[in-house]
């Protein structure tokens, strides 16, 4: 076997390798206690892939150029720019903006994907049609990505998109848009064969503007109720665009890792569809004008509310209780407190669960990191399929900062614009605790009848102070 054939080997090899720790790697994440295990499965096959690529792109044979020409030069400056950056930034973001910050880095895969198509454009504008073809589904799915993420951290962040944005005839104008942009690209592969490079320049272009500013008509008109499903989404999008570039490359690992996350994606886009009774087209092609309900038009009844020393009263005799936190938790940060509650209340005889939903929060599976971070044993949280049928023999259910996951009207209210999707059946328990700041709606901006039910008791005012000053009262038993 000559040199050249066991350097071939040997970067398939290495491919594979990595190709499976990002296999084992998605695995391990799909359970809390695996997770950080799986992080880091899947940081080193990124490591042996990125490694494997400057073997296998003979870019050794530059070490010693002039630091401009060196590659080893700009690939150091580079991660090592990218990982303080991201260190510091992961570091630093409190947990309430985790969400927001997903959205980005779904932004910056998709913006990557992106310039990495533009780049192999600029150095080698004739390729063959087929990678034409990938370069452009590149460049239209990471400007997508990118854009869009963008927009779905305004909505969360509430630094911009603050309110619902309609535009009219939002679906001609984006069918419209993804036209252009296809023309682009037709343009581009046509160009190719005609050894016509204007022609090839002005369809890349075309199809950059196009998708860029259909990624921001898309995003911008879906309500920030509905974000979690779009982050999915647009992670999904991310992934499908390294997929593509990878197949313009000839790149087999970024075939991989590419449908991996597009895949994984797309598969929880649909199970959040699903949680929330909507369609995936629905979504994104209907209408984010929600009908008020008119249910409950008569004299508005007022919430009963109680004092955190009668609310213990209740705790203190209960035998079963169930948490179900929202984003309300996240914002005061009380996870911590909910845990020490959770260990007095076990030992007080109770027994103790956590009912979790699948859009609570801000992004898929946010309840289930907060609650990791204060070692909740997974053991405890519950879907709602397995907490619904439990509920109406439930003492106590405690609802931390959630809404729309409980909103009874989903059920009974065929006017709401929540009807039909899947909720957490807490108006079903003996007693139902709210924490809330305040008296307003939730995100999506509907009323929920709960606060109003005769079982249910508002506690007003800071979520873990209100969680922490119950700890006090069982402490001082």
């Amino acid at each position: 076997m000559n040199l050249d054939n066991l350097s071939v080997v040997l970067t398939t090899i290495l491919y594979m390798v990595s190709a499976v720790l990002f296999i084992r790697g998605i695995k391990l994440l799909g359970k809390a206690d695996t997770a950080r295990k799986g992080n880091m499965l899947s940081s080193v096959g990124m490591l042996i892939a990125v490694v494997t690529v400057m073997l296998e792109k003979d870019v050794t044979s530059t070490l010693k150029s002039s630091p401009l020409q060196n590659a080893y030069v700009w690939a150091i400056a580079a991660i090592g720019t990218g990982g303080v950056i991201g260190a510091v930034w992961a570091k630093k973001v409190e947990m309430t903006g985790m969400p927001q910050l997903v959205a980005l880095f779904n932004g910056f895969g998709g913006l990557s994907s992106l310039l990495v198509a533009l780049t192999q454009y600029m150095t080698d504008p004739n390729v063959n049609t087929f990678s034409a073809v990938t370069l452009g589904l590149t460049i239209a799915i990471g400007a997508v990505a990118f854009t869009g993420s963008v927009v779905a951290w305004g909505k969360l962040s509430g630094k911009l998109f603050k309110k619902n944005v309609n535009i009219p005839g939002k679906n001609i104008l984006n069918a419209l848009l993804a036209f252009v942009g296809l023309v682009g690209t037709a343009l581009y592969a046509v160009s190719i064969a005609g050894g016509d490079t204007m022609l090839g320049r002005v369809g890349i272009a075309l199809t950059t503007a196009s998708y860029l500013l259909l990624g921001f008509t898309m995003v911008i008109a879906i309500g920030g109720g509905d974000m979690p499903v779009i982050i999915s989404l647009l992670n999904a999008f991310s992934g499908l665009a390294a997929a593509f570039a990878g197949l313009a490359l000839s790149n087999s690992v970024l075939v991989v890792s590419g449908c991996l996350v597009g895949t994984s994606g797309l598969i929880l886009t649909l199970i959040m569809c699903k949680a929330m009774n909507r369609t995936l087209y629905s979504l994104l092609f209907g209408s984010t004008s929600a009908a008020k309900s008119k249910k409950g038009a008569g004299p508005e009844k007022e919430p009963r509310s109680m004092s955190v020393e009668d609310a213990y009263l209740i705790l203190e005799a209960a035998s079963s209780v169930v948490f179900i936190p929202g984003y309300g938790m996240a914002v005061a940060q009380a996870q911590h407190a909910v845990k020490e509650l959770c260990d007095k209340l076990e030992e007080n005889g109770a027994e103790v669960s956590f009912a979790i939903h699948p859009v609570a929060g801000r992004m898929p599976g946010h309840m289930n990191v907060l609650l990791a971070e204060a070692n909740v044993p997974y053991e405890q949280l519950k879907t709602a399929d397995e907490m619904n049928p439990q509920m109406a023999n439930t003492d106590v259910a405690i609802v931390i900062g959630a809404n729309d996951v409980v909103n009874p009207s989903a059920i009974e209210d065929e006017t709401s614009p929540l009807y039909g999707m899947p909720i957490i059946n807490a108006f079903e328990a003996r007693t139902v605790f709210v924490l809330k700041r305040g008296k307003g709606a939730g995100f999506s901006g509907v009323e929920n009848p709960l606060f109003t039910n005769d079982n249910t008791v508002m506690l007003y005012g800071d979520a873990k102070q209100t969680v922490s000053t119950l700890v006090s009262e069982f402490s001082e038993e």
